[in-house]
């Protein structure tokens, strides 16, 4: 099954408009470098204490940046990242975290995190390695490679990925959204009609099984969208967005139908809808896209691992 975009669609996954931790206290020395061959180095004599995990982050992981305060001051600090600055949220007493997403359109190496605040600032700097993907030849019809989307759409799936929801609403590991087998993995890249898809990377995990198949929340949140073909959901097909809080969206495509309204609270497990094959797909399967701050992660982590 096929369920993503080509070149020309792939304005949906972009900004159109415009387990170890590294601990490295506030005090650390130049000597650390050596220590730690370049995978976290940190400025001496600064306030904000910095962890970062995984310790041996590839693309498409998300990296977990870890701050403390000294004192009681009640303006959290950001992290900022490749020009990026990220919100961080409270996770216990003077303690904060931040979510830096990675993708394969990251370049590899070193990435420095600056951790900023009225207390001063900090800054670690992550090696982020490369990482293999398969590639895909996939041959469309005229009428499917012209195939276009909507602003509706686009606009509706730009506000999603755009939520930084304060409360956090998953709890450990997400859950598998559909029983059907996998068929196609996140950061695939793809050739189209004999085209090299630049840029692209395949942004979610695929499943197959038969249409009206369900399909389940990966983690609790708020049903934040229900896109629906009737209302301009041309390309993605029947769409439901959730908003798990804190930056983190997941985003399921080319639905039969709902079992869920927009607001709706919902737990990991529950049923929300049904697959189909509506949009952009070449038979019933389910895309599920996890979205970090706006940038399209591997799921993989988090339902393995957990994302705290």
């Amino acid at each position: 099954m096929i369920s993503s975009l080509t070149p020309l669609f792939s304005r949906f996954f972009t900004a159109r408009r415009k387990a170890t931790w590294l601990v490295l206290p506030a005090v650390t020395l130049v000597t650390t470098l050596a220590l730690v061959l370049g995978t976290a180095i940190a400025t001496p004599a600064q306030t904000y204490p910095v962890q970062v995990s995984p310790s041996r982050p590839t693309l498409g992981d998300t990296l977990l940046c870890h701050s403390s305060k000294v004192t009681n001051n009640a303006v959290p600090p950001t992290v900022t990242a490749s020009g990026t600055t990220y919100p961080t949220f409270p996770i216990a007493p003077n303690r904060y975290r931040a979510l830096v997403p990675t993708s394969p359109n990251t370049p590899p190496g070193r990435m420095t995190l600056q951790v900023s605040g009225p207390e001063g600032n900090n800054s670690i700097a992550v090696n982020i390695s490369n990482r293999s993907f398969n590639t895909q030849y996939i041959t469309l019809s005229p009428g499917r490679a012209e195939l276009e989307g909507t602003d509706h759409e686009f606009d509706r799936l730009d506000a999603l990925r755009a939520l930084r929801t304060p409360t956090r609403y998953w709890n450990g590991p997400m859950t598998r959204p559909s029983s059907g087998r996998i068929s196609s993995a996140y950061g695939n890249r793809r050739y189209y009609n004999g085209v090299f898809a630049n840029d692209y990377y395949h942004r979610g995990v695929d499943y197959a099984a038969g249409n009206g198949s369900p399909i389940y929340a990966p983690a609790a949140g708020r049903i934040a969208l229900v896109g629906r073909v009737a209302d301009g959901f041309v390309l993605n097909g029947n769409t439901i967005g959730i908003d798990h809080g804190q930056g983190v969206t997941s985003v399921m495509i080319h639905l039969s139908g709902f079992a869920v309204n927009e607001g709706d609270m919902v737990e990991a497990g529950q049923l929300i809808g049904y697959m189909g094959s509506t949009g952009f797909a070449t038979g019933p399967n389910l895309h599920w896209g996890l979205f970090v701050n706006g940038i399209s992660v591997d799921p993989v982590p988090w339902r393995y691992d957990g994302v705290e």
